[in-house]
This record gives structure tokens, sequence and C-alpha cells, in this order.
């Protein structure tokens, strides 16, 4: 009896799936049966992975609303539905204080780690809604956020 595939029949988005932490989940992802959608910025990992993995890639920008609804409407088209939606993409600052971390940088890191969430259940809570899907929403942190340096960070 071969063993059951828990993902089996799933259908799956990774945003920052080209590399690292999302190459794995993606992998493991397919290995488990599903069918996945790697979102990345970067063409080159992005369709070398796709190619390994045997799945679909999207270029996007988890940042704007329309990569979102074109991610979705992608998955459905090449899979026919949609059922998980992994927000891996991150994005960070070098380790440094506080004062000086500029406004760009911050902007940056919020609206990749933060507004990148939201925009995808904004856009993909509707269509689960609409299909009758319970769908699934994984948030994937670093532990790099929980970093902190013993030294003072206003100076004097």
């Amino acid at each position: 009896m071969a063993p059951q595939l828990r993902l089996e029949g799933k259908v799956a988005i990774v945003t920052g799936g080209a590399s690292g932490f999302g190459k794995g989940i993606a992998t493991k992802f397919v290995q488990e049966g599903a069918k996945v959608l790697i979102a990345d910025l970067s063409a080159t990992a992005g369709q070398t992975v796709s190619q390994e993995l045997g799945c679909a890639f999207s270029v996007a920008d988890v940042t704007k609303r329309e990569n979102w609804e074109r991610l979705l409407k992608e998955a459905v088209d090449t899979f026919g539905r949609l059922d998980v939606v992994v927000n891996n993409a991150g994005a960070a600052y070098e380790n440094k204080a506080t004062e000086e971390v500029t406004e760009d940088e911050f902007d940056r890191v919020f609206t990749v780690n933060v507004k990148s969430v939201y925009l995808s259940s904004s856009v993909v809570v509707k269509y689960f809604a609409e299909k009758g899907i319970q769908g699934n929403f994984i948030q994937i942190a670093s532990t790099a956020g929980s970093e902190f340096t013993n030294e003072p960070v206003v100076s004097g």
C-alpha cells in the first residue's frame, strides 16, 4: 500500500519560493503531492527551481495588489483551484541602531513583511469564500526579527 500524500489534490502559492526557506517549502509541498505556483522576483532562480520541482512559476512583486490578483488567476487557470498561500517572501535591513534605519529601509521591510500578507488575504479570502474553500494561509517569519543587541541604541 502506497503512503498517503498529505497534500494530494491541494494547490499552493509559495512566495519567495525561488531560494532559501521558500524553495524548501515548495519542495516539501511538491513531495507531499501539492501542485505549486512559486512566486518570486527572481526570474532566473524561479524558473530553475520550478523546472527542478516540476511546478509553475511566476515573477511577482508581493507588495502589489495586481500581482496578487494575477497570481490567483494563474493558480486557478493552471491547476483549477487554490487552497494554500504560503507568505514566505521577506525583507530585512542590516542590524543597526534604530536612529540609523532610513525611512526607505523601514518602508521596504514593512511593505514586504506586513502589507504583502494583507494584500494576499484581501485578494484570496474573497475567492475562498465564493468557492466555499476552507483555504489556509501560512505566514513565515525569520528569527532575524528577534535579534537584538545588548548595546544601547541611542547615542548621547
